[in-house]
């Protein structure tokens, strides 16, 4: 049976937030400085095409799995999803094909497949996994002990404008160099989960301006004008969930349509 944990009595989101906070600070040099050649420097981590049939349902989540060292864990998930790698290494078999993630790489792994999750031999395998699917089915996804499962998001409510269609699903990470202003207003055109992984960003919705640091969730559904900037002395970055329209682009200038 998967393994989740209620956060309410263990407080293991909470410890989640630290160690992110822990791995952030620790991150290599080069990774620390910024683009010399933009203040917004973004990277494909992962990406794939779902298609979509008739009206469905879909809501975006985010659990952490800890798997201890050397150890083994399955990973069952009715969901779609991207695994991203935080910190260690994990050597992970979708239906018998293995691929080895390192810190700060992803895979994307299709709802209903055999996954085996196996951490290296050095430190623990913490890993995030984003997933994208009906609510029930987010619910009943998770990893096996010895594996921890930490929940940390779930939309509170169905992405709203998903219709039958062919989409883009990808995790990307968004890099902000020091003193960035905010940028233009705009939304989604489809829905978008963050996490933050280093720095502190400004994130402006509505008039008001809110502080982002490591450890924080941000959803983006589609309509939201918002804006992001970086204005500490440390680059900001964070990974980014998407799912958009094939041939729509993600991020829409200034207000959207009313959804349909």
């Amino acid at each position: 049976m998967p393994l989740h944990l209620d956060l309410n009595r263990f407080g293991f989101a909470r410890a989640f937030m630290t160690l992110c906070a822990l791995l952030a600070l620790s991150a290599p040099a080069d990774a620390q400085s910024p683009s010399t050649t933009s203040a917004v420097t973004r990277t494909v981590l992962a990406q794939t095409k779902l298609h979509v049939h008739g009206k469905v349902s879909l809501f975006m989540g985010a659990v952490g799995v800890v798997v201890p060292t050397g150890q083994t864990s399955n990973l069952s998930s009715l969901a779609d999803g991207i695994l991203y790698q935080m910190s260690g290494s994990t050597e992970i078999a979708v239906d018998g094909a293995i691929k080895n993630l390192a810190a700060r790489e992803a895979l994307f792994v299709p709802a209903g497949k055999r996954v085996a999750l196996k951490a290296g031999n050095d430190i623990p395998s913490t890993l995030m996994h984003f997933l994208l699917g009906r609510a029930a089915d987010l619910d009943r996804s998770g990893a096996t002990a010895p594996a921890t499962v930490i929940k940390i998001y779930r939309s509170p409510g169905a992405i709203p404008n998903i219709k039958a269609g062919v989409y883009d699903l990808n995790l990307t990470t968004a890099t902000f160099s020091p003193h960035t202003p905010l940028n233009p207003p705009h939304h989604r055109s489809g829905a978008a989960l963050y996490y933050v992984l280093f720095g502190t960003g400004a994130y402006a919705v509505g008039g008001e301006t809110a502080r982002k640091g490591v450890g924080s969730v941000v959803y983006e559904t589609y309509g939201l004008v918002h804006q992001w900037g970086n204005p500490g002395d440390e680059p900001l970055r964070f990974v980014v969930f998407n799912i958009n329209l094939e041939g729509v682009p993600a991020v829409v200038g200034g207000a959207a349509a009313k959804a349909r």
